[in-house]
């Protein structure tokens, strides 16, 4: 029997008409001004790139049906009809596969057309360079005591997760540092720690400002001297305002001191990321401002790169830091974000940051506080694991704050005001509102912006 050429015009002009929006999709976000990677899975576009990848990517969920690009991606070599040989019988079930095949592309149009398209976050953990030697000899001790102080700190401020943080007066760790022969040259010990209850370790290896405090030793280049430290934590733990953080700074300055401080603070965050990457993850959002004060952006870590964002003198701006006496340690509350985000959310999120951002230069406390209470990427997430944060959110509002939001990874929720009296006020309202919604005690601080950072406040000289 010979082979007859069918044509089925209708058909295959469907199928190339529902391919080619496909590609114009595809096209679209190849030009647009986020590069996305494909994630695909099977054989035929192993993570095929659409410019050079950036921190989102295009769900695998929308490809992982990339079987359909095998069958109807147009080639040369592929014939435009459909050939029929053989028997009749096989007519009906390949038209049938083939109009399924075109109904499941049209799908992945649909859901191009209805922009429900969600962006990947990369999930790759940022590379942890290696310490080195930044100074050009080995330093020599010239005080004997130093004892130094690191802020608290509000790390994220809303829409700036991971990137931004600030650094608030009255609450923070200390550390004190001294030369001991009877330690290791080269090497910390930590003789004791006070204000942790006991929950904290002596063992540097397991204790942030032994890390840090170890850190530094290596960037100074100290190997003929060992340093004690001392640690009194003056921050509650896993209260979501920088505790390790805290620890880290205090005794990354501290050890510094005790040679001269050759290192500059922002050198001194190498030391602090060291830490934090123990503790709950390698980001500086609240290292970089509790040694450098005020605010501070973080715009890249390889290489690092800080950027200290100067809130205007004269301005007025307190922060209303309300500590439930409920526990969020770090990493459980990471643990809870979703991997995926809507380009919606993606798209708002980074408008309220640069809107933070550019409050923060002007000095513009109102502005300040909307743009901090516009999260909607991690503030959904995390604040129902809060009890009574999302109450308490509302009753700041009600009572005249500017915004308000969860500090850090929590439980410690932050409003904005711009009147010391008021932040008062407010504060006792949303203490009140802990205990009614969430039947969690609650203390009220109204703090300023930490201008400083970690400091020297006793030494003693060689």
């Amino acid at each position: 029997m010979n082979n007859i050429n069918l044509r089925r015009p209708s058909l295959l002009d469907l199928m190339d008409k529902a391919y080619a929006s496909v590609e114009k999709r595809i096209e679209f976000h190849r030009s647009s001004s986020l590069n996305l990677t494909a994630s695909c899975s099977g054989q035929l576009h192993p993570n095929q790139s659409f410019g050079k990848p950036t921190s989102v990517s295009v769900p695998s969920k929308i490809w992982q049906r990339n079987v359909l690009f095998q069958h109807f991606r147009p080639e040369s070599s592929r014939p435009r009809r459909v050939l029929i040989a053989g028997t009749s019988s096989a007519r009906p079930l390949l038209l049938n596969k083939k109009i399924a095949q075109i109904t499941e592309l049209q799908s992945i149009v649909s859901e191009l057309r209805t922009s429900r398209v969600k962006c990947q976050a990369v999930t790759t953990a940022t590379p942890i360079p290696p310490l080195v030697q930044l100074t050009i000899a080995e330093p020599k001790p010239v005080l004997k005591f130093v004892k130094a102080f690191a802020p608290a700190t509000v790390a994220n401020l809303g829409p700036g997760y991971d990137f931004l943080g600030c650094a608030v007066e009255g609450m923070g760790d200390y550390v004190t540092a001294e030369v001991d022969e009877n330690v290791e040259p080269g090497k910390v010990a930590i003789a004791s720690i006070t204000g942790d209850g006991s929950r904290l370790s002596l063992v540097p290896e397991k204790n942030c400002a032994g890390i840090a405090g170890q850190a530094t030793m290596t960037l100074l280049g100290v190997q003929n001297v060992g340093v004690t430290l001392n640690l009194h934590k003056g921050l509650p733990l896993g209260s979501g305002l920088g505790s390790s953080a805290a620890s880290a700074a205090a005794a990354a300055v501290a050890v510094n001191a005790l040679f001269g401080s050759p290192l500059t603070k922002a050198q001194l965050v190498q030391a602090g990321l060291e830490s934090e990457a123990t503790v709950s993850g390698y980001h500086a959002d609240n290292v970089a401002p509790s040694l450098m004060g005020g605010f501070v952006l973080v715009r890249s870590y390889d290489p690092l790169h800080l950027i200290p964002l100067e809130f205007p003198e004269g301005k007025q701006l307190y922060f209303v830091l309300v500590i439930p006496e409920f526990e969020a340690p770090t990493k459980e509350m990471r643990a809870v974000l979703s991997p995926e985000i809507s380009m919606k959310a993606h798209v708002e999120n980074c408008s309220q940051a640069a809107a933070l951002v550019s409050a923060i230069l002007r000095g513009d406390a109102k502005l300040l506080g909307s743009a901090l209470g516009s999260d909607t990427i991690v503030e959904p997430k995390r604040g129902p694991l809060i009890p009574g944060m999302l109450a308490v959110k509302l009753v700041s509002g009600r009572h005249g704050a500017f915004g308000c939001t969860i500090s850090g990874a929590g439980p410690t929720t932050v409003a904005i005001t711009d009147n010391e009296e008021e932040g008062h006020r407010i504060g006792a309202r949303m203490v009140e509102e802990f205990l009614a919604d969430g039947k969690l005690r609650a203390a009220a601080h109204v703090q300023k912006l930490d201008r400083e950072g970690a400091r020297v406040v006793e030494s003693l000289k060689v």
